[in-house]
């Protein structure tokens, strides 16, 4: 039986609360990239980045947001080899000396985390990266934690966390199957 933990209404509170702890710890949208991690990921630096133009009046929020493909960079590639690699798009002036804010729906083990910083250095040395994610789960792997989150919620190894995100699903929730 699946709990809903997040409806749209929740999920839009967190990612406003995100947006500005991000500009508060940056001190502004000077040199900040923000880079989703495919799929949902992707679509929440999006949102992310819509809410801080519209904070810091910027007419573009697509000129500091891209997306970042790890396909290649996972160590679990012999268990599940038929990955279709996703796009990496940066922003316009690439990511050397910026404040890079990796972006993704659920931190759970840290081993997505560890490939996207692993894809990350083979694109150019950023001054900092942060790590921004709606969903903090727990049962870490790897020493990795998020700078930003939008839920801790507990769970235990046997649950499902599940995001849904308009467009690329039917609708905004999180639920705990």
């Amino acid at each position: 039986m699946a709990a809903n933990v997040l409806q749209a209404g929740d999920i839009d509170r967190a990612l406003t609360r995100i947006a500005f702890e991000i500009l508060e710890a940056n001190k502004g949208s000077e040199g900040l990239v923000l880079l989703g991690i495919p799929t949902r990921g992707v679509e929440i630096a999006r949102r992310l980045a819509q809410k801080i133009a519209a904070t810091e009046h910027l007419s573009d929020p697509t000129a500091f947001c891209g997306s970042l493909d790890i396909t290649m960079f996972r160590d679990d590639l012999s268990g599940h080899p038929l990955r279709t690699p996703q796009v990496t798009a940066l922003p316009a002036g690439g990511i050397q000396g910026r404040t890079i804010v990796l972006v993704d729906d659920v931190l759970y083990s840290g081993r997505t985390v560890r490939a996207a910083l692993d894809a990350l250095s083979e694109l150019g040395r950023a001054r900092a990266v942060r790590l921004a994610v709606l969903v903090d789960r727990g049962h870490r792997e790897l020493p990795i934690r998020a700078d930003f989150v939008g839920k801790n919620i507990p769970t235990s190894a046997h649950e499902r966390v599940t995001v849904s995100l308009t467009p690329v699903d039917d609708h905004d929730g999180v639920e705990i199957a």
